[in-house]
């Protein structure tokens, strides 16, 4: 149990010696860490760390070349992005992925459709059942407007919106999908002060009313001290520390990383 009351579970996913190459360059090697059920992971690093390249082995958009992801139990072969969001693992990106034309309320519409069961010919039709299944996927996004607080700008296209916003509609659509696990890359890059802490109030709230577990890249360390239960530090593509913040936090290797140390 953390401080404030959570109760961590046990290890939802397992990274075992993932290795990660791209012709001649090496991104990840041999890296291994877990992640808890119920626990607010951090994976953190200086620029060229392997830290997106890792979330993309974790949900099926890179296939390592040496190592095992073991997910809910169960060792994963060759997941595809598509297989990792049914299997319950969502994510955000580093460069934000949005459908600039459409509304917020039809964005985050978008992190339902997994969860849509009829075909294609009710949903021409929108009549009975398919009428039925997406209104009430729709409360279930209005839930999400109302959680994030971005009712005023439901109908608006994003494309208008203010970068903190579009974070965090990116945030509601991946919600939407009701995952078990989180992905969030660099959730808070390009915000100011004010747009970091409503963004930081909203994961502790995923975290804690939602029971979701949560592993996020971010480079704002006093973020990431605030907000993790657990933090692991990759350098160069290899883990160089792994504990709790405080013991991240006096790890000198980690203190050599961001120092600039030369090696």
């Amino acid at each position: 149990m953390t401080s404030s009351g959570r109760v961590i579970g046990d290890t939802l996913l397992k990274i075992e010696n993932i290795t990660l190459s791209f012709g001649g360059v090496r991104a990840l090697s041999d890296v291994s860490f877990d992640v808890r059920k119920g626990e607010i992971r951090a994976i953190i690093g200086p620029n060229g760390a392997g830290k997106s390249s890792m979330l993309n082995c974790i949900n099926g958009f890179y296939h390592p070349q040496k190592g095992q992801i073991t997910y809910k139990g169960t060792v994963r072969q060759q997941m595809r992005p598509h297989e990792a969001a049914a299997q319950g693992i969502a994510r955000t990106f580093q460069n934000i992925a949005l459908f600039k034309g459409m509304s917020t309320l039809d964005n985050i519409m978008s992190g339902r459709l997994l969860k849509m069961k009829r075909g294609f010919f009710w949903q021409a039709l929108y009549w009975g059942p398919a009428e039925r299944e997406e209104l009430e996927h729709r409360e279930a996004v209005e839930k999400i407007i109302d959680f994030l607080e971005i009712q005023a700008i439901r109908k608006m296209p994003v494309g208008k919106l203010p970068y903190g916003l579009q974070k965090r509609v990116e945030l509601g659509r991946a919600l939407a999908a009701e995952p078990d696990l989180l992905l969030l890359d660099e959730p808070m890059a390009g915000m100011n002060v004010e747009e970091k802490e409503d963004m930081c109030r909203f994961i502790l709230d995923v975290n804690d009313q939602f029971g979701t577990t949560i592993a996020l890249i971010e480079h704002d360390m006093g973020v990431v001290m605030d907000l993790s239960d657990r933090v692991v530090v990759l350098e160069y593509g290899q883990k160089i520390a792994d504990g709790t913040p405080d013991e991240v936090r006096s790890n000198q290797k980690v203190i050599d990383a961001y120092l600039g140390v030369p090696h």
